[in-house]
C-alpha cells in the first residue's frame, strides 16, 4: 500500500491503531538511540491494554481469594469474577454453553487434555492421527507421546509451492483408519488460513474429529465453533491481549462429558473416598486444584476489550496493514517471504516470516532490536517446516491492530539497512 492509499483508507474507515494504542503503557517506551519502541511480535505474545492490568490489579488487590470453596465475600466475588470471564469466553466462540469451556494454562495444555484424556481412552494401535507439515510443537509432541503409549499413527499432509495446506494431500491421507484431524486455523510460521470449511466436512464424513488450533486466529477474526462444526479447539490468553499462564479448551459438552479426568486432586472431584472418587460436573471436572484466578479474570477483561473494538474490524484493519507489510518486504533485494501473499489468500494472517539470502536470521533480528525494533527470529517452534525449507532459522514480523503504516515502514527501512550492514560485514 503506498502512503496515499494508506491515508486515503485512513479517511474512508478511521484507523484503529489511533484509536487504541494509547491503552498499551509498554509501547511509550523508546530505544537508546531515542526512537519509539516499534513491537512487531504479537504473534509470539500480544500486548496487555490498561483494562486488563487494571483487572488484574483490582483482583489482587480487593478480591483476592479461592473460588467455590469460601463462603464469605472475597471468595464469592473471586468466584463470580472467575466465572464471569469462562462466560465471556463461550460468548467469544460462540459456545453453546459455559460448560464447554475448560480452563488450562495455555493452548499446549489444553491439547495436553484431549490427547491424555479422549486420546487414551478412544485409540488403539493401528488408529490414525492426521497432523500437518505446519504444525506448531503443541500440536506435534502431544500426539507423538500418545502414539508411543497407545500405538497408534501419526500422519502429516503437506503443503503447497505457495504455503498453503495440500487438500489434494489432505484428502489422500484421510482414511477410514483416521479417528483425529488436528490442525492449526492460522500457521504462526507460514500464515496461511486453513480452509476448516473444506476439512471438517471431510474429516466428519470419515468418521473423524477436529481439533483446530486456533491461537492465531481468535484475536484477528470472529470464531464460531458451532458454525465451523468443529469437535474441539484450543486458545490462549497471552495471544489475545491477556495474561500469560492462562488459556482454554473448548468442546463439545457430550464429548466432555464423557471424556475421563486429565489431573487428579482438589476442585474436580465431588466425593472422595479411600479407595475411590467421584468427579464434578462440567467444566470443574477437568480443573483439578486452585486455578489460575487472576489470569483468568485478566483474560476475561481482554476478551470483553476485543469485543468492544470488533473483529471484524480488527480483521479488517490488519489485512491493510498486512498488504503493506507484504509489499514493502517484496521490495527489498533477497527478501523472501513463506506463505501465500495477500493476493492469493486475503485471510490470511497478520503476519510475514521471511528469509534473506546470505544473511542468518538471528543476526537481523539483534541488529533490528539495537534500533528498537523487535522482531521473532529462530524456527518458531515450527522445526519439521523449516526442515522442509532447507533452513534452521527464520526472520518475522507480526502484527496487530495496534501497529502502524509507519511502524512498517520504518521496520523495512531498517531492515534494508541492516541487510547491507551484514552483507558488508558478514
Amino acid at each position: 500500500m503506498t502512503t496515499s492509499s494508506a491515508v486515503k483508507y485512513r479517511d474512508d474507515m478511521g484507523v484503529l491503531s489511533d484509536r487504541y494504542r494509547a491503552d498499551f503503557p509498554i509501547l511509550d517506551q523508546r530505544a537508546p538511540d531515542g526512537h519509539p519502541l516499534i513491537y512487531l511480535d504479537h504473534a509470539a505474545t500480544s500486548q496487555k491494554p490498561r483494562q486488563v492490568l487494571q483487572a488484574l490489579e483490582q483482583y489482587y488487590a480487593a478480591d483476592n481469594a479461592n473460588v467455590h470453596r469460601g463462603a464469605h465475600q472475597l471468595s464469592a466475588r473471586a468466584t463470580e469474577s472467575f466465572e464471569a470471564a469462562r462466560t465471556v469466553t463461550a460468548e467469544f466462540v460462540r459456545a453453546a454453553s459455559p460448560r464447554e469451556i475448560v480452563f488450562t494454562r495455555n493452548a499446549s495444555e489444553a491439547i495436553n487434555l484431549v490427547a491424555r484424556s479422549w486420546g487414551e481412552a478412544n485409540l488403539r494401535e493401528g488408529d490414525e492421527v492426521l497432523l500437518t507439515l505446519m504444525e506448531h510443537h503443541s500440536n506435534l509432541v502431544p500426539w507423538q507421546l500418545l502414539a508411543q503409549r497407545t500405538g497408534c499413527v501419526l500422519r502429516h499432509v503437506g503443503i503447497t509451492e505457495a504455503g498453503e495446506l495440500d487438500l489434494e494431500d489432505f484428502r489422500s491421507k484421510l482414511t477410514d483408519r483416521t479417528r483425529l484431524v488436528s490442525l492449526v486455523h492460522i500457521s504462526n510460521a507460514l500464515g496461511c488460513c486453513n480452509p476448516l470449511d473444506q476439512v471438517i466436512p471431510a474429516a466428519h464424513a470419515a468418521g473423524a474429529l477436529v481439533l483446530v488450533d486456533a491461537c492465531q486466529s481468535l484475536a484477528h477474526k470472529p470464531i464460531d465453533v458451532a458454525g465451523l462444526d468443529v469437535d474441539f479447539l484450543v486458545g490462549s490468553s497471552h495471544k489475545l491481549c491477556g495474561p500469560t499462564g492462562m488459556g482454554f479448551l473448548w468442546a463439545r459438552e457430550a464429548l466432555l462429558e464423557a471424556m475421563p479426568p486429565f489431573l487428579g486432586g482438589g476442585e474436580m472431584i465431588q466425593d472422595v473416598f479411600l479407595d475411590h472418587s467421584t468427579w464434578a460436573v462440567l467444566p470443574h471436572k477437568f480443573e483439578a486444584g486452585t486455578p489460575a484466578i487472576g489470569e483468568a479474570v485478566g483474560m476475561g477483561a481482554a476478551i470483553r476489550y476485543l469485543q468492544a473494538i470488533g473483529l471484524e474490524a480488527i480483521q479488517a484493519w490488519e489485512a491493510q496493514l498486512t498488504r503493506h507489510l507484504f509489499g514493502r518486504l517484496q521490495a527489498i533485494e533477497g527478501v523472501r517471504v513463506l506463505g501465500p501473499t495477500p493476493e492469493q489468500q486475503s485471510d490470511r494472517g497478520a503476519l510475514a516470516t521471511f528469509l534473506v539470502d546470505g544473511v542468518h536470521a538471528n543476526d537481523i533480528a539483534a541488529l533490528m532490536d539495537a534500533s528498537g525494533i523487535c522482531i521473532r527470529s529462530g524456527h518458531h517452534c515450527c522445526q519439521p517446516l523449516h526442515r522442509h525449507y532447507g533452513v534452521t532459522a527464520s526472520a518475522r514480523a507480526s502484527l496487530s491492530f495496534i501497529s502502524t503504516f509507519e511502524e512498517i515502514d520504518r521496520f523495512s527501512e531498517e531492515l534494508t539497512s541492516t541487510i547491507g550492514f551484514l552483507r558488508e560485514h558478514g
